[in-house]
């Protein structure tokens, strides 16, 4: 059967459950607004749902809903569970025939991540879409709440939440009044990029009493040069990237001897998943940017100008 014909078949089989689930009455009905604004509505628990990314995919295992994934995307590796989920693509390229073969009941996207027109080809295709875009460290927690109600695990996802904004508090409390130190954010080398006060690292930053020396960018992921960090001299280089063993790109950055971070040593690597991920792992990476920071202003005071 040809991709054209398998499409227009599953589509059809979509549309019939989409006229089945309007028979069930509005009193039943589950009703969330999604992180466009958008009404989202299922006649009952959602028992099959797609995850287009690997952020996703975790905070759908910390309320319990694991299970219910029948399809993700690569990268998608935590908890090791999610090792063993049907892949339907790369967050940035969609398998859009193996998405509708599994008759989900659901599809959670990435706004900011998975290409919009393939997002929009599901909706048409019938299937019900949620996206998700937290940029604050309270959304991850509203997230977790939506997704509690659109999985059945409400009770689970209060729970995760209270852990949570239990952890944010007592890191805020520890460290968000200590001295400033100044850093960059390295999201990637090649091309050099990194983040504004937009992004979701910014709040991680702001918490250690951090101080992002792009903060005022404009585009939420800046293309920047190395002249630009020369220039503004940062107390502390942070990398993130994409490998969650690979600090070395980092040491690239002592070529420029005269840099104040690289005279010090303070060059600092964070596994991505700790903090390039919009989950409740996001304070591990936190407490652990807090520990760098700490050393700065440690050697600062034993140091002082």
């Amino acid at each position: 059967m040809s991709s054209k014909h398998l499409l227009i078949g599953l589509l059809s089989l979509c549309l019939l459950g989409t006229v089945s689930a309007d028979t069930h009455t509005a009193a039943h009905t589950i009703h969330v607004v999604d992180d466009h604004g958008r009404s989202v509505r299922l006649a009952q628990p959602a028992q099959r749902i797609i995850s287009l990314a690997p952020n996703i995919t975790e905070n759908l295992f910390a309320i319990g809903a694991g299970a219910l994934i029948v399809g993700t995307v690569s990268f998608s590796d935590y908890p090791p569970e999610a090792e063993e989920l049907a892949r339907v693509g790369a967050y940035n390229q969609l398998d859009l025939e193996a998405i509708v073969a599994s008759q989900p009941d659901l599809v959670i996207a990435w706004s900011s991540g998975n290409p919009r027109p393939q997002i929009e080809t599901l909706e048409r295709l019938g299937l019900t879409v949620y996206y998700t875009e937290p940029r604050r460290f309270e959304d991850i927690a509203t997230t977790l709440h939506r997704f509690g109600q659109l999985s059945g695990h409400t009770t689970q996802a209060a729970a995760a939440i209270a852990q949570f904004e239990a952890r944010y508090r007592a890191l805020q409390a520890k460290y968000a009044h200590r001295p400033r130190v100044r850093l960059f954010y390295q999201v990637w080398e090649q091309p050099l990029m990194t983040i504004n006060r937009e992004h979701l690292i910014q709040q991680a930053i702001e918490t250690c009493g951090g101080v992002n020396v792009f903060a005022d960018l404009e585009r939420l992921i800046p293309r920047i040069s190395h002249e630009a960090v020369i220039a503004q001299n940062p107390d502390a280089l942070v990398g993130g990237g994409m490998g969650e063993d690979n600090p070395a790109w980092m040491q690239a950055w002592r070529q420029w001897p005269h840099l104040q971070a690289v005279a010090q040593g303070h060059l600092f690597f964070i596994p991505p998943s700790l903090l390039q991920r919009h989950t409740t792992r996001i304070l591990d990476g936190t407490a652990l940017l807090c520990e760098q920071l700490e050393q700065v202003r440690q050697a600062a005071n034993s140091h002082p100008p």
